[in-house]
Formats: structure tokens, sequence, C-alpha cells
């Protein structure tokens, strides 16, 4: 055993310790991140406290931040610190919190961000993506990798994959959906898929704001990625 072992987990102990902060890592447990401000109320403290507080869980690495447009998120720092705070609170015999969003429920459904698909369909499509090991990476280090299967299987559906990865753009990547708070895709494949599904009538946009609808005909034809 490392002789600072003892050292190195008695600081660690005593950031989650402080029960503000152990307030905001049992909010970022569920899996969505949120900002300083959102983290400060749920701690009960001032924003400046909670920038100390947040500064001290990212000194320990059990959080780290994300910029957004002109946000900036926290999340938990991966998935080990999610597994050791859940025995924490198995121990503990507390329950998890649950998020609670506050976008207005047409926005949360489906939107576009930027030019890819944004809410819960957005996000829902991401880990489909996922699931069907058509992308393969994870959203800690932002970029994913098309898999050959993914590359055929885009293709077919009527995506120039070459074309995409001979831009300048990053071809696919982790994007935090503001409401939903996990991530969906983004980058120059998030923005192509959206125009297929905006083509084939999978998805439909409102002429007047960013909400998209998800059709019967994209449950219909592609229920693997779009199936309720």
């Amino acid at each position: 055993m490392d002789a600072n072992a003892d050292v190195d987990l008695a600081r660690l102990a005593g950031a989650i310790a402080e029960p503000a902060r152990a307030r905001m890592l049992c909010c970022l447990m569920d899996g969505h991140a949120r900002t300083a401000t959102e983290l400060a109320t749920v701690a009960e403290v001032a924003a400046s406290t909670a920038s100390a507080h947040l500064s001290r869980l990212k000194e320990q690495r059990l959080v780290e931040s994300v910029a957004q447009g002109k946000h900036r998120y926290f999340r938990l720092a991966s998935g080990q610190v999610a597994t050791a705070l859940e025995s924490l609170l198995v121990v503990a015999g507390t329950p998890r919190g649950e998020f609670r969003p506050t976008t207005p429920s047409r926005l949360r459904s489906a939107r576009t961000c930027y030019d890819h698909m944004a809410g819960a369909a957005g996000v829902a499509l991401h880990d489909r993506l996922h699931a069907q090991g058509w992308l393969q990476g994870t959203s800690d280090d932002g970029d994913y990798r098309l898999t050959s299967e993914g590359a055929i299987a885009l293709e077919t559906l009527g995506i120039d994959v070459d074309a995409l990865r001979s831009s300048r753009r990053r071809f696919a990547c982790a994007c935090l959906d503001w409401s939903e708070r996990r991530p969906h895709l983004g980058g120059a494949l998030g923005a192509a898929w959206l125009q297929l599904a905006l083509r084939r009538d999978w998805v439909r946009q409102d002429l007047d704001d960013r909400a998209l609808a998800v059709t019967a005909k994209a449950q219909r034809e592609l229920p693997e990625l779009f199936g309720a």
C-alpha cells in the first residue's frame, strides 16, 4: 500500500464530510450536471461559499466542470466516484434525490441545440446509438468514435460519413443537454443526423421556435433509435 494512502484517504473523506459538499455530491449522483447556482441552492449556501466548496471537490477529483455555451456545469468526475458515493449512501441508509428539470415540456421533449438534436429525444438517441454499438467512447473525454458497424448503418440511411470525417469540425462529441443535464450527440455527425431526420420526416420542426416533434414514421421505420 502507498505510504501516503491514509493521508489521501483522510483528505478525500474530509472533502465529502462537510454537509454542504455532501449535499452537492448527493445531488449530482443522478447523473445530471448542474450549475454552481443550482448547487448553492441545494447546499443552502451563498454563491461565494458554493464556489469554494466546488473548488475543494475539484481538487480532490470528486467533481469536474464542463463549459457549455455561456454556462458552466458541474458533474461527478467519474463512475468510480459515483460508485463510492453509492456505497457510502447504502451504509448511511439514505435514499438519493431525484432530478426535477424546469424546462418547458415542449422544449424538454425535443428541440434543436444549434444544429443538432437535443432534449429528452436527443439524449435518448445518444444513448441508443451507443447501445446499438454504432458509437464508442465516453462523454468524459468528449469525443466519440463511429464503429465500422455504425458507419455502414449510417451510410445505408443516407449520411456521407467520409465527407463528415474530412470536415474541419469535430466529428462526433458529447454536448451537455441543458434541460436533461446529460449528453446528447453533437459535432458534424449530430448535425448530419438532424438534417437526415428532417429529410426523412422522422422529426418535424416548429416554424417559430426550436421545438421538434418525433413522428410516428420515425418510431415505425427506426424503432431501435426512436422507439418509445
